[in-house]
């Protein structure tokens, strides 16, 4: 899953997105690195990040989605955690929705039940404004997977195919160094929930314990997505599609040695 962030503030490529030809441009750019679904969203989620109008967040995605699904017919999800949102990029064709907030926000549950759409659920303790401030657990992995065995059932009992739901621990959402360091090691605890899983720790601050500098996260966020993928993942969201794809390659042609190749 390829990131582009049609935002100013986004944590590691704010700004760079926001015009329309070079989103599009970046989308177009992932897609022949060997992205298979481009991550579409129009609000920061960035530990400290403030809220945006359900209009400006329209105004960003949906113009965009609307053109890469006419040009490209790419598979696309779109990021966002509104129900007028949703409902907009559903009907432009997007593929599945993807909600930091798990549907939790007012309306979200019955607009993507109303899409039909897979969609992906995320754990965050807190919300982004204030959820890096000493976030704490009393057991890490108890309490993801009691949240999303809530969630999980909450949300067929509205109306979603069990089949239709993928989970997301929520790297760096609500979470120490530490915490996330252990999720990616432990993925494998997930396995009970039997849904696919979502991995998005592409330059995260997690990765700056090993490179200080957003722009030199690249190394290390490679070798995370891999140990995440090799533990379980089925989806790794990245910035840096072309470096990722050629990196799982090699990995599955050593555990497989070398079949299909």
């Amino acid at each position: 899953m390829g990131i582009l962030n049609i935002t100013p503030d986004s944590f590691s490529d704010g700004g760079r997105f926001l015009r329309f030809d070079n989103a599009l441009f970046q989308a177009e750019k992932m897609l022949e690195e060997g992205a298979d679904i481009i991550d579409v969203g129009g609000e920061s989620t960035r530990p400290g990040a403030q809220l945006v109008s359900t209009e400006e967040e329209m105004y960003r995605v949906l113009p965009l989605i609307e053109k890469l699904k006419a040009k490209t017919g790419a598979a696309i999800s779109v990021d966002t955690s509104k129900a007028e949102v949703m409902r907009g990029a559903a009907d432009l064709g997007v593929d599945l929705i993807n909600d930091v907030r798990a549907l939790q926000v007012e309306g979200a549950l019955k607009a993507a039940v109303d899409s039909g759409l897979p969609v992906c659920l995320m754990h965050m303790k807190g919300k982004p404004k204030n959820m890096q401030e000493n976030p704490s657990y009393e057991d890490l992995f108890s309490e993801i997977i009691n949240f999303f065995k809530e969630r999980v059932s909450d949300c067929i009992q509205a109306g979603i195919a069990p089949e239709n739901i993928i989970l997301d621990p929520g790297f760096g959402f609500g979470k120490t160094a530490q915490h996330n360091l252990a999720l990616i090691n432990r993925l494998s605890e997930f396995e009970a929930l039997n849904k696919p899983l979502l991995v998005g720790l592409s330059r995260k601050s997690t990765i700056g314990l090993i490179e200080k500098n957003t722009t030199d996260r690249l190394i290390a966020s490679v070798v995370g997505a891999v140990m995440a993928v090799q533990n379980g993942a089925s989806i790794v969201r990245v910035h840096d599609v072309a470096q990722t794809v050629s990196a799982l390659a090699m990995a599955r042609a050593v555990t497989t040695e070398g079949k299909g190749l």
